[in-house]
C-alpha cells in the first residue's frame, strides 16, 4: 500500500486515531482532521516507528472548514484516495421528552451534514480519477434505533448510512466505492456522553478502536473489482437482531 493516501476525519480520539496508526502502520500516507489540534497533535506524536501522520484542524459540520481540508489535504498528499468518515458525536438526554432542538441540529449536521460535507469535497477527484474509495463508520444505531443510541444519534446514522448507500449506488460506474461500516458498542470517549456512566469492567468487555481499525485496513486492501458496501463489527456481549 505504498503511496496509497488517506484522509481521515474524526481522527484526534477513539475508531479515527485507531485506524490513522493502523493505515500508518500499513505504509499508507496519512492525514488527520478533527476540532481539537491538541488531540489531533497526540495521534501524530504517537505514529508508529518511521511513519509520518500529517494533521490539519477542521470542523465537518462547516463547509468552508471543509474545502479548505480538502484542499490542504491535496496539498499534502497530491490526491486523496480514500476517505474515512469518523467524525461523530452523542450527547447525553437522547430521549425525546428531554431531547432539545439545539443537541438534534448539533447531531445532525455533525454526523450527516458533516459526512455529506466531507464527501461532496473529495468526490470530483476521484470522479476524475474514476477511482476512490469512501468508508463510512456509522453505528448499529444506523441500521437498528435503538434506546441506547437516543433519537437523535439514531435518526443521525440512518441518515449516514442512507447517504453512503446512495452514493455507492451513484458512483459505481466511476470507480468509486462506497462502505458503510456499522460497530457496536466501542470503547471511545463518545461513551463519556452515556445518561449512565460507564464502568472500567464493561469498556474492557467491549469492542476496542484496533478491532474497527483492523477491518477498515482490510476493506481498503482489496483490489478495485472487490466492493464490501456493508460491515457490522459487534462485540461478543451485544445482541444484534
Amino acid at each position: 500500500m505504498s503511496g496509497k493516501t488517506v484522509l481521515i476525519t474524526g481522527g484526534g480520539t477513539g475508531i479515527g486515531a485507531g485506524c490513522a496508526h493502523e493505515f500508518a502502520r500499513a505504509g499508507y500516507r496519512v492525514a488527520i482532521s478533527g476540532r481539537r489540534v491538541e488531540k489531533l497533535k497526540e495521534v501524530a506524536d504517537s505514529a508508529p516507528d518511521g511513519a509520518e501522520i500529517l494533521f490539519q484542524a477542521a470542523d465537518v459540520s462547516c463547509r468552508d472548514d471543509v474545502d479548505s481540508l480538502v484542499n490542504w489535504a491535496n496539498e499534502q498528499l497530491g490526491h486523496v484516495d480514500i476517505l474515512l468518515n469518523c467524525a461523530g458525536i452523542n450527547i447525553a438526554n437522547r430521549k425525546m421528552d428531554v431531547l432539545s432542538p439545539d443537541d438534534w441540529d448539533k447531531l445532525m449536521k455533525v454526523n450527516a451534514t458533516g459526512a455529506y460535507n466531507i464527501m461532496r469535497a473529495v468526490l470530483p477527484q476521484m470522479r476524475e480519477r474514476k477511482d476512490g474509495l469512501i468508508i463510512n463508520v456509522s453505528s448499529i444505531a444506523g441500521l437498528r434505533a435503538s434506546l441506547l443510541g437516543g433519537v437523535a444519534y439514531s435518526a443521525s446514522k440512518f441518515a449516514m448510512t442512507a447517504l453512503g448507500t446512495c452514493v455507492g449506488l451513484e458512483e459505481r460506474e466511476n470507480g468509486i466505492r462506497v462502505t458503510n461500516v456499522y460497530p457496536g458498542e466501542v470503547e471511545t470517549p463518545i461513551l463519556d456522553a452515556r445518561p449512565n456512566p460507564v464502568s472500567a469492567e464493561h469498556r474492557a468487555r467491549i469492542l476496542q478502536p484496533s478491532d474497527i481499525a483492523s477491518m477498515i485496513v482490510a476493506v481498503a486492501a482489496l483490489p478495485p473489482r472487490a466492493h464490501v458496501p456493508d460491515l457490522v463489527i459487534k462485540p461478543t456481549t451485544q445482541e444484534f437482531c
